[in-house]
């Protein structure tokens, strides 16, 4: 509930002040009194949308339908306000210490024109710009026959927030394909929160194909933990449901177990835990578990929550290389920022620790805010090198 309440705040405080200083500087100069009125309907009418959201709103996959257009309307008319404040108060700033006019409003009202533009892009068409991001593993301890190894990993799919747009993941699956990986993996958020949300996309996953097999886990969406359930019983139904799901689709999951990958004589162990991230998000991995039996051996772990290697892998066991999604890079990156700097310390790329290896893939779905910008949906190809 209180992180609830921040984030309410930190909308509100976002449409107020710049609300405030537009009307201060530049509205109720208008000598028509009812458009300076008028002025404030948009305003009424998101307030009583937040309150909604905030306060009464339940993760059903047409109330998350209704939410994300709200947000798109929201960010669409108040984060080119805020900017426009913003620059608008540095132009007046430079203009009082050069004692020279240079339509710095004009100027502003253009970029913060520019920014909504930027919005819907990304609603529209960032959401659907996958990107295929090509990164090389390279190890003393890969084995001589994965030399060369491909391994495709998916993330944070979201496939409710795709409801009634399977076109999209036809295009992205088609990607996949094409770049005849060995293996693909996905490291966890397949739904928002319902098995029943995958049902119009399983012919579509179905159609993955990967010469070692297609693994995955759960992540903390895959437990449906954001809907109230009025039975437990009807909660673990649901996960069961979603398991039972991906074994359609030819998805093997790892709950806590690994399999042995060979090549050539060779083998790797691929180790998957359930979710394991810090409060309010689930731990429920038993990642000790996992790995009796991998000894000594070139280890792959699959989990979704970046931040369970710090806490666990790096300082308790040798894993070479872990993947992990959960981020999205807030679905935001401008000139290579992203906020998720601010809650993660490793949230999209790749990350070293010695001989160890943490790669964030930010994920091909979205979820609340239905855009993307700058961190475009990722499919990451890794080739396995022998050093």
């Amino acid at each position: 509930m209180r992180m609830i309440l921040q984030l309410f705040l930190f909308f509100l405080l976002l449409m107020g002040l710049p609300d405030w200083y537009i009307y201060r500087n530049y509205i109720r100069r208008c000598s028509s009194s009812w458009l300076r009125r008028l002025y404030w309907l948009p305003t009424i009418g998101l307030l009583m949308g937040m309150a909604w959201i905030f306060f009464a709103f339940e993760p059903r996959p047409q109330a998350m339908n209704r939410m994300s257009i709200f947000l798109i309307i929201f960010l669409c008319i108040n984060v080119p306000k805020a900017i426009f404040t913003l620059l608008s108060l540095l132009f007046r700033f430079i203009a009082r210490k050069v004692k020279h006019e240079f339509y710095e409003s004009w100027i502003a009202a253009a970029i913060a024109l520019y920014t909504m533009g930027y919005i819907i892009f990304g609603a529209i068409w960032g959401k659907e710009y996958f990107q295929v991001k090509e990164v090389a593993i390279t190890s003393h301890d890969i084995p001589q026959g994965f030399n060369g190894y491909r391994i495709v990993q998916l993330s944070d799919i979201h496939i409710g927030s795709w409801a009634g747009n399977p076109e999209a993941i036809q295009k992205a699956v088609n990607t996949i394909n094409s770049l005849n990986a060995d293996l693909i993996v996905f490291t966890g958020d397949l739904v928002n929160n319902l098995a029943t949300e995958l049902d119009e996309f399983i012919p579509i996953f179905s159609q993955l194909k990967a010469k070692d097999g297609i693994y995955s886990v759960l992540g903390n969406h895959d437990y449906s933990l954001y809907i109230h359930w009025e039975d437990e019983a009807d909660q673990q139904a649901n996960l069961e449901a979603l398991k039972a799901k991906e074994a359609q689709m030819g998805w093997e999951l790892l709950n806590n177990r690994h399999v042995m990958i060979h090549q050539k004589g060779d083998s790797i162990a691929l180790i998957g835990v359930e979710n394991s991230g810090h409060p309010p998000f689930p731990d429920y991995a038993d990642l000790k578990g996992a790995m009796q039996g991998t000894e000594g051996m070139f280890k792959i772990l699959l989990s979704h929550d970046p931040s369970h290697w710090r806490r666990e892998v790096l300082p308790d066991t040798d894993i070479q290389l872990m993947l992990a999604g959960h981020t999205h890079a807030m679905q935001t990156k401008i000139l290579g920022f992203s906020p998720s700097r601010f809650v993660y310390p490793e949230y999209s790329g790749l990350y070293k620790e010695g001989e160890q290896m943490l790669y964030v893939n930010i994920g091909l779905g979205y979820l609340m805010f239905p855009m993307r910008l700058g961190a475009w949906p990722e499919i990451t190809l890794f080739t396995l090198h022998n050093q």
